[in-house]
């Protein structure tokens, strides 16, 4: 399984602190069944100063700490870039780490405010589009406002993102609400990747399989796969090629 969203780098976001600790994220991750995973720590201005540049050279690291400990994941970066008016500055400045291109389009992992949706979001997004930079919404089940409205991701689709639902939301990890929503995008089939936003050992691991077995039970093999594996390694294809096996 290929896991697009995750915070496995130590001490550069609300992931792990040290490197024992992504170690052990990083074995959790390979005895669910993950082969592949994209290391995406926040950017997000005054909080998270994480670039490019920054972000390559602690997966480097890790990568190579990985090797060494004989652990068989294979690491690919990215980065969830929080929505706000300086995406166009990190943008331009070339700040911001993409997974890669498809059909034309870089894609970005992009997180909304987890309280609401900002007004003025879509004209954003269409700036983003016009750039060829196609967003892959961050877990928007877990948005409180689109808990009690879902209709308000309706924009957003129709504008050509795409959204990835957390693995916890499809178990019910994330309580009722998100729960609901990552049932009804699955319905609806609005879904285009279920990734595990991985944070620690406990509450927010980076496993995938539970979700994968709840969504192959649910609407069939065919789309766990492809949820899980198909798009996330064709959004990947630029960076990593997942067919190769891991070398340990």
């Amino acid at each position: 399984m290929i896991d697009l969203h995750t915070h496995l780098l130590p001490g550069i976001d609300d992931g792990p602190s040290t490197l024992a600790e992504s170690l052990a994220l990083c074995r959790l991750a390979t005895t669910s069944g993950t082969t592949h995973a994209i290391c995406t720590p926040h950017i997000h201005p005054g909080r998270w100063e994480n670039t490019r540049t920054s972000i390559q050279a602690e997966c480097n690291k890790l990568q190579q700490a990985l090797s060494q400990q004989k652990i068989p994941l294979q690491l690919g970066f990215a980065a969830e870039v929080r929505l706000t008016d300086e995406i166009i500055s990190q943008v331009t400045n070339n700040e911001i780490p993409f997974y890669g291109e498809l059909n034309g389009y870089q894609i970005m992992l992009l997180e909304f405010p987890h309280s609401h949706i900002i007004p003025g979001s879509d004209k954003l997004i269409q700036w983003l589009m016009n750039k060829k930079i196609r967003p892959l919404i961050a877990h928007p089940e877990r948005n409180r406002q689109v808990m009690k409205d879902p209709a308000l991701l309706k924009p957003f689709i129709d504008a050509g993102c795409w959204l990835q639902v957390t693995a916890g939301s499809v178990i019910g990890a994330f309580g009722e609400g998100a729960r609901d929503v990552a049932s009804m995008l699955l319905d609806e089939d609005n879904v285009s990747v279920i990734a595990s936003d991985g944070h620690n050992m406990k509450a927010r691991p980076p496993s995938l399989m539970a979700a994968y077995e709840n969504v192959r039970d649910r609407y069939g093999l065919d789309r766990a796969t492809r949820l899980i594996q198909d798009n996330p390694a064709d959004i990947v294809a630029t960076q990593l090629d997942v067919r190769q096996p891991v070398v340990i």
